[in-house]
């Protein structure tokens, strides 16, 4: 019987040490620190100039002596009290920012996050077109990339085995000058830079420079700035550069290496697959690979200013299959300076429109 007592103690004591533990973390758990932002919510859109709530949940079992906020890296207010405040997006690139919280309390800090993304502050202008002229073209031209310089197009064709640089006369479509690229390579975007031709290669990580008047390969550069090669424009400045993504980044005009870029949004979100870019009247106009839209950007912000619809240029059953439809899209831009002509192209379209925009 003393030993069943004794077991029975032992019993007793283990419940009510489980009870006391149970009550002491309870206890621990109820005042545990919990810092987290109840505003903004990660991935809250603002427009571009507008301001956003920011709101805190401090805990209250250690006490806060401040709050510093920061965007991104950058301090942009400080507080000695927890009540709520409004930060301003004025300044800010588009895209995404992360906010931070650092609060300071009982020789402590502890940092709390949440981001939100700047979005283009209205909606953009809408466009449509009217058909000034039809030129002809080659069809067996996959058009990557498209100038007009002195009366005459610079074209790049794309596609494996097929791809080419060629001169071309825009009234009768003639093939004046051409170099054919070895069929390993996917020629992209093209830009003319003073008596030189800026080539790129799809996915081969190689960008080709010729000679404007010869058309000879003069060298060959590395290109690693972006996942791709897209589209390539030049401003007088510098080299625009595209990958697909919504970004548009800046190269050194001599050395064709990163020195910047943008992200390109509107109000509702970032504009992926950026292509084929012209720099018209210091805006950046761009097609949006396998859409029959152009975007007018900022080039300062990355805003998208207005938009172009190019639906209908080309009849609906013109291309018979799916595959045709698919790939033959709207990829090409490029405008006359002297002549204030805007010229618009598609692969294996079998013209170059000149067109002019008219407001919806």
């Amino acid at each position: 019987m003393r030993f069943g007592l004794k077991i029975n103690h032992i019993k007793n004591f283990i419940f009510v040490g489980s009870a006391l533990a149970l009550v002491t973390a309870c206890k621990e758990s109820a005042t545990t620190t919990y810092r987290s932002f109840v505003s903004p919510l990660t991935g809250l859109n603002v427009p571009s100039g507008n301001e956003f709530d920011v709101k805190v949940l401090f805990g209250a079992d250690q006490k806060v002596d401040s709050v510093v906020y920061l965007i991104d890296t950058v301090k942009v207010a400080s507080k000695t009290d927890t009540l709520a405040l409004k930060l301003k997006t004025n300044g800010l690139k588009l895209g995404n920012h992360l906010l931070t919280a650092k609060v300071f309390g009982e020789g402590k800090s502890e940092d709390i996050t949440s981001n939100i993304n700047v979005l283009a502050g209205q909606a953009p202008a809408e466009y449509t077109y009217k058909v000034i002229r039809s030129l002809p073209h080659d069809t067996a031209s996959y058009v990557e990339g498209l100038e007009y310089h002195d009366g005459f197009f610079y074209e790049s064709a794309g596609d494996y085995g097929h791809s080419s640089l060629r001169k071309v006369d825009p009234a009768t479509g003639k093939i004046l000058q051409k170099t054919d690229l070895d069929k390993q390579y996917f020629g992209e975007g093209m830009t003319v830079i003073g008596n030189k031709i800026i080539q790129l290669t799809y996915r081969e990580k190689v960008g080709f420079i010729y000679d404007r008047a010869t058309f000879k390969k003069l060298s060959e550069f590395s290109y690693t700035t972006g996942r791709e090669g897209w589209g390539l424009a030049f401003d007088g400045e510098k080299v625009l550069n595209t990958d697909g993504s919504n970004t548009i980044f800046f190269l050194d005009k001599d050395t064709y290496q990163k020195i910047g870029s943008i992200d390109v949004f509107d109000n509702k979100g970032p504009i992926q697959n950026l292509n084929e870019l012209e720099v018209i009247d210091g805006k950046i106009y761009a097609n949006v690979y396998t859409t029959n839209e152009i975007m007018i950007i900022n080039p300062e912000t990355g805003a998208v200013e207005s938009k172009i619809d190019l639906s209908g240029l080309l009849p609906a059953d013109y291309f018979k299959t799916d595959d045709e439809k698919n790939n033959n899209v709207l990829n090409g831009i490029a405008y006359d300076k002297a002549g204030k002509r805007l010229f618009v192209a598609g692969k294996k379209w079998p013209h170059i429109f000149q067109i002019e925009l008219v407001k919806k």
